[in-house]
């Protein structure tokens, strides 16, 4: 497989995150799959954000999990965008996504819709959590799963194996020549967050990864990034 460029949360680093705006702009940039961020609202509606609170990137306040999609959909998610539900971005753009669940009820949702869909063979599913990561495996037989890590010990390729997962998305500022080397070994493939600088990218390319996720679509054109 050649190395991919994914746009994180669209590429936040120019528009406002996990917003179709963003994922248009992805697309649009010529990144090979846009990575993205899932949550249930109060109602169960499967909503692209990040936090699991609107204070950050909204201009409202209080957890996700509290607000009913039409709640929600009342904010503004930057430039006049409304937080969008999964299965608009589904429809806004063409590109492979990787769809970041934050926990088990996620993973359900999610299951049931890529069924509904049938976008199995188009959507990667990722996760932080290992037990979200092993669910949606069972759930969608056949879809690629990827587990993330920040931090991680000396087991992190064992943990992906037992969860089943098909890749790691590790911290580049953590990342080392002898994990990359075990993640290879073990038949995964690896991919770097986040990275938006040369000496990144340098290292991206020096440690031989499979793709790297990126704010900036700039790494698609030229490999420059404005910090």
């Amino acid at each position: 497989m050649s190395f991919l460029t994914i746009g994180h949360r669209g590429v936040m680093g120019v528009e406002p995150e996990n917003t179709l705006r963003s994922f248009v702009r992805a697309e649009q940039s010529g990144m090979d799959a846009i990575e993205l961020d899932l949550h249930l609202s109060k109602d169960g509606a499967l909503v692209v954000m990040h936090d699991a609170e609107v204070d950050r990137t909204t201009d409202g306040t209080g957890p996700i999990a509290d607000k009913t999609l039409a709640e929600l959909r009342e904010l503004d998610a930057g430039l006049g965008e409304r937080i969008p539900v999964f299965e608009e971005v589904l429809d806004a753009v063409r590109a492979p996504l990787q769809a970041e669940i934050k926990d088990v009820a996620a993973a359900r949702a999610l299951a049931e819709v890529m069924h509904r869909r049938d976008v199995v063979g188009r959507v990667e599913v990722s996760s932080f959590h290992d037990e979200a990561v092993a669910e949606i495996a069972r759930l969608v037989p056949g879809v690629r799963t990827v587990l993330i890590a920040d931090h991680w010990g000396p087991d992190i390729v064992e943990r992906a194996l037992a969860v089943g997962a098909d890749a790691l998305a590790l911290n580049i500022r953590r990342l080392t020549l002898q994990t990359a080397e075990r993640t290879r070994a073990a038949g995964l493939r690896l991919i770097a967050w986040v990275v938006n600088t040369p000496q990144h990218l340098r290292l991206v390319r020096a440690l031989e990864l499979d793709g790297a996720t990126t704010d900036y679509p700039d790494i698609r054109r030229t490999g420059r990034f404005t910090a």
